[in-house]
């Protein structure tokens, strides 16, 4: 797919984008596809102790750690963020992130709202955060067994825990409600738009204006 490249004359901060759903709701997706045609963003990566899906790659999809692994990465303050979920832990890498808004680059995250909480108290000025809902919770369940990677155990519990999850709806700044992928994927693209021209992220906004104005 051919990528929206930006071009601006202007130095801008890059920011965290956040997509958080009930499992099965299509994030993972969208964010997928919203990466290929998008420039300037890129995926954060977790560090997680859950195991390897057979789809999944190293390095790609997560970095897979055990728990004595993990554990010394929250004692060194290693994360931005860490959850646990379904039994595993996940956490978010803090220096590469820095280093990518520093240079300008958005990162979008597929976290779920604990992820999302934390992220909040440590940088609530860099973040911009999206809950995306079903259609309905039947249409979750189909979606859970579509995948056909998870035994009939864990989507029991995937949809088990979804009420819970998405009573956290009112903590984000947009709401998606994913009916059909394309349409969630240009109002996700329409939100980074958006994000991106605040002036508050633009920082290099008032020497653009001083060369403006000749001074």
């Amino acid at each position: 797919m051919i990528k929206n490249i930006l071009s601006s004359p202007i130095e801008r901060r890059g920011f965290m984008l956040v997509l958080s759903s009930p499992s099965g709701a299509g994030k993972t997706t969208i964010a997928r596809e919203v990466l290929n045609l998008e420039d300037r963003l890129e995926l954060s990566i977790s560090v997680t102790t859950r195991s390897k899906r057979p789809s999944e790659k190293e390095g790609k999809d997560y970095y897979f750690v055990d728990e004595a692994t993990f554990n010394n990465m929250i004692n060194e303050d290693q994360f931005l963020e860490s959850a646990y979920v379904y039994g595993y832990h996940y956490g978010t890498p803090r220096a590469s992130i820095e280093r990518q808004l520093s240079a300008g680059t958005d990162v979008i995250f597929d976290i779920d709202w604990q992820g999302t909480q934390q992220l909040k108290q440590r940088s609530i000025s860099d973040l911009v955060s999206v809950f995306i809902l079903p259609p309905s919770l039947e249409d979750l369940k189909k979606r859970l067994h579509h995948r056909g990677e998870d035994s009939e155990e864990i989507v029991g519990l995937r949809m088990s825990k979804a009420a819970d999850e998405i009573s956290h709806w009112a903590e984000y700044d947009y709401i998606i409600i994913n009916q059909n992928v394309k349409d969630s994927i240009l109002k996700v693209r329409s939100i980074l738009e958006a994000e991106r021209l605040k002036r508050r992220r633009q920082t290099g906004l008032s020497q653009f204006i001083h060369s403006l104005r000749g001074e």
